[in-house]
C-alpha cells in the first residue's frame, strides 16, 4: 500500500534524507516562522516567506521600519507620482536578518526550512532590492532559497559572489518548460545548477504561472512529465518536486511513485495553530464552497490570482498605502494606484463619493491586514479534514497532525483530529 512515508527526499548536495513533504512559502507570514519550524522539526522542509518582511518584523521584533518609511515620504501620500519612494538596503537587510535569523536559531530536528523569494516584490528598485534579500537570506543562514513569482533570470549571478552560494540548496518554482528553459541557461553562467525545482500546477494557491484566459487547460501531472522528460533528455538530474493540487497522502505518494523526489503542499497548513493567519481568516476558509474559489486578475503583479470570492480586498476603497509598503512599486507606479483614480473618477462624475476598486487590489495592504484570502483550488475541501464545533466553528488543527496524515495517509483518506475520533 502506497504512502508518502515510503519515499526519501534526497538532495544531489547532500547525503541526508528528508521526508518528502516541503510545506510552501505562503506570505505573508502566513507560513510562519512556526509552521515552518514544525516541518523541520518533524524531518521535512518548511518555508517562511520574505513578502512584506519589513512589516513581519516590526509585528515580530519591534521595529519601525514601516512606520519610519511613511514619515519619510509623506509628502507623497497624496500624489500618484511614488517615484521618490524607495527602500532603504540596510533596513531591508536588517529585517531579513532579524526574520530569517532568529527563525534559525530556533530550528530542531532534521529538517529544513527554506525562504520563499519573489522576483515580482519590484520594491521600485527590482534588482538592487532582489539582489539584498537574496544575500541576506543566505548571510542569516537560511538553509534554502525557493525563487517564485518570475522567471529569476539573473538571480543565481546575484547571489554568485556569496560565500554560501554552493552550500545552500537553491531552487525555482516554473509552470512550463518554456520558463524552465532560460532559468537553465542563466543558471550555467553561474557553474551552479538550482538542487530543486517545483513545478506548480494550475491548481495552487495565490498567483499562478498561467494566463488568465486558458489556465484551466492545463494539468499538475501533464506538466511535470514534461519537465522530466525534458530533464532526462538534457542529462540533467535535478529533484522535481510537484505543487498545486495535491491534498491528501495518496496523491502525494502517487507523484513519488513517477519520480517525484517529494511534494510540496500549502492549504490544509492554512488552518493550522501555528499558521499565520488570524482564527477568523482561518474559519473563513473553512467555510469556504467550491463556488466561492475564482481565479481573478485583481493582482497588480500581472499574474492572475486565485483567492475566495469573499475576500474583503475585493471591491475595497483602500487608498494607496505605498508610502508604508510599496513593495510592488516598479517605475514610480503600481497598476493598483490607476484602478483606485479611475474608480474615484468615475464615482465623482456621478456626484458620489462613495466608490469601490474592484479591477485590481491593494495587495500588500490587504495581505497585511490577511484580508485577501488566497488559496488553493481545494479549500473547500478543508471542513472535511476536521469537525465542526457545538459553536457553529471548525476546529482548528495542529501542524503535526496534517504533515503526519499527508506521510501516512492511504486510500485517499484523511485522518481527522483525535477530539473527533474520541466522540465517536
Amino acid at each position: 500500500m502506497n504512502k508518502v512515508d515510503n519515499f526519501r527526499l534526497k538532495f544531489n548536495n547532500d547525503n541526508k534524507e528528508y521526508v518528502p513533504i516541503m510545506i510552501g512559502g505562503m506570505g505573508v507570514d502566513i507560513s510562519s516562522s512556526e509552521l515552518a519550524l514544525e516541518a523541520a522539526r518533524l524531518g521535512g522542509v518548511g518555508h517562511i516567506s520574505d513578502a512584506l518582511v519589513t512589516d513581519v518584523s516590526d509585528r515580530k521584533f519591534d521595529t519601525k521600519f514601516v512606520a519610519d518609511k511613511r514619515k519619510q515620504y509623506k509628502d507623497s501620500l497624496n500624489s500618484t507620482d511614488k517615484s521618490r519612494i524607495h527602500f532603504d538596503a540596510v533596513d531591508i537587510r536588517a529585517a531579513m536578518q532579524l526574520h530569517v535569523g532568529k527563525t534559525m536559531e530556533a530550528k530542531r530536528g532534521d529538517g529544513l526550512v527554506f525562504v520563499n523569494i519573489m522576483e515580482k516584490l519590484t520594491m521600485n528598485n527590482p534588482k538592487d532590492t532582489l539582489t539584498t534579500r537574496l544575500n541576506s537570506a543566505l548571510d542569516a543562514g537560511i538553509d534554502g532559497i525557493t525563487l517564485s513569482a518570475g522567471l529569476h533570470l539573473n538571480s543565481m549571478a546575484m547571489m554568485q559572489e556569496n560565500k554560501r552560494f554552493h552550500d545552500a540548496k537553491l531552487g525555482i518554482i516554473v509552470s512550463s518548460v518554456r520558463a524552465l528553459k532560460p532559468f537553465l541557461q542563466r543558471a550555467k553562467r553561474s557553474n551552479r545548477m538550482p538542487d530543486f525545482i517545483v513545478v506548480e500546477g494550475p491548481l495552487a494557491g495565490g498567483h499562478l504561472g498561467f494566463a488568465f484566459d486558458n489556465w484551466k487547460e492545463f494539468n499538475l501531472a501533464v506538466i511535470f512529465s514534461e519537465i522530466k522528460q525534458f530533464l532526462h533528455e538534457s542529462n540533467l538530474d535535478i529533484p522535481l518536486i510537484p505543487a498545486g493540487g495535491i491534498f491528501t497522502g495518496s496523491d502525494g505518494a502517487a507523484f513519488l511513485a513517477d519520480g517525484a523526489a517529494a511534494i510540496q503542499v500549502a492549504t490544509r497548513f492554512t488552518v493550522t495553530e501555528e499558521c499565520g493567519l488570524p482564527d477568523k481568516a482561518k474559519q473563513e476558509y473553512f467555510r469556504a464552497t467550491e463556488a466561492d474559489v475564482e481565479v481573478n486578475t485583481s493582482s497588480p503583479t500581472g499574474y492572475p490570482m486565485r483567492m475566495l470570492s469573499y475576500s474583503p480586498s475585493i471591491g475595497a476603497k483602500l487608498k494607496p498605502n505605498c508610502e508604508s509598503l510599496g513593495y510592488l512599486l516598479e517605475n514610480g507606479t503600481c497598476s493598483y494606484i490607476d484602478a483606485y483614480e479611475r474608480a474615484k473618477a468615475e464615482a465623482a462624475s456621478k456626484g458620489s463619493k462613495a466608490f469601490g476598486v474592484y479591477e485590481k487590489t491593494c495587495l500588500c495592504t490587504h495581505m497585511q491586514l490577511f484580508q485577501c484570502y488566497t488559496c488553493g483550488h481545494y479549500v473547500y475541501r478543508l471542513k472535511d479534514t476536521t469537525v465542526k464545533q457545538d459553536d457553529g466553528k471548525y476546529q482548528i488543527l495542529t501542524a503535526e497532525h496534517v504533515f503526519k496524515d499527508y506521510q501516512f495517509s492511504t486510500d485517499g483518506k484523511i485522518a481527522l483530529p483525535a477530539s473527533a475520533i474520541l466522540s465517536a
